[in-house]
């Protein structure tokens, strides 16, 4: 399909659906894929620039229905790379494709009006914290952005709504908060889809921590719920609470 076909269908769909009549009402956005067609729908893209979306207010879309849901037709291209680095980093696979879908929809090349770059959006200061030099590189952009989601899964002992909106808002924003989700609708949107992508762990993991301190030439154990500064730490129990 040429961009001109897919432009006039695109208008078409849009044309009908402003003239729907009912009571109700809601927004229909349009955006262009990287492909160059024009994609008309209910919802708006993850990760592109706000810039780029057009929307429209629609009376009766309440009467509108899609026959059926569409995924991303490049998806698949990056489950090997979503797999290897997930599980290298004990982080459910199927939360970090609802991530990726939610940041970018799948584009590598997506850069959002804030300067988040990617799969995974990352920004500047958090590529160059995880060690990625080019975060247009699928490869590099997942294995930074899943590391730098298990340290906020670690970071909040395991409740991945507050680890989300963290990635989403920054942890300082939900720390502010009192280490809750935070009152913005940006954040609270990107919570609801990937919540609908897949089931969150909201419950927090308990963690017993062990280290060792050397009295007299003896190992003293020590154990305690407080993450220890030192390396030398090992988990001795964890549980949900």
């Amino acid at each position: 399909m040429n961009r001109a076909t897919s432009r006039a269908i695109g208008l078409a769909a849009l044309a009908a659906a402003l003239a729907w009549p009912s009571v109700a009402s809601a927004q229909i956005y349009s955006w262009r894929d990287a492909s160059g067609n024009t994609v008309v729908g209910n919802y708006g893209p993850g990760g592109l620039a706000a810039a780029a979306v057009r929307t429209y207010p629609v009376a009766g879309t309440a009467a509108i229905r899609s026959t059926r849901e569409v995924a991303p037709p490049v998806a698949g291209r990056f489950d090997d790379i979503i797999i290897r680095h997930a599980t290298s980093n004990g982080v459910r696979v199927d939360l970090v494709r609802a991530v990726i879908q939610t940041e970018s929809a799948f584009d590598p090349s997506a850069r959002s009006g804030k300067g988040a770059m990617g799969l995974m959006q990352l920004m500047p200061g958090t590529a160059a914290d995880y060690g990625v030099t080019n975060p247009y590189d699928p490869d590099e952009n997942v294995r930074g952005g899943v590391a730098y989601l298990k340290d906020l899964l670690e970071r909040y002992n395991g409740n991945e709504e507050l680890a989300l909106a963290a990635y989403n808002a920054g942890p300082s924003t939900v720390d502010r908060y009192g280490q809750t989700v935070p009152p913005y609708r940006e954040t609270r949107t990107y919570l609801k889809r990937i919540r609908e992508a897949t089931a969150l762990a909201v419950t927090s993991r308990a963690r017993i921590y062990r280290t060792v301190e050397i009295v007299d030439g003896r190992e003293v154990p020590h154990y305690s719920n407080v993450k220890p500064a030192t390396e030398a730490r090992e988990v001795v129990a964890a549980r949900r609470r």
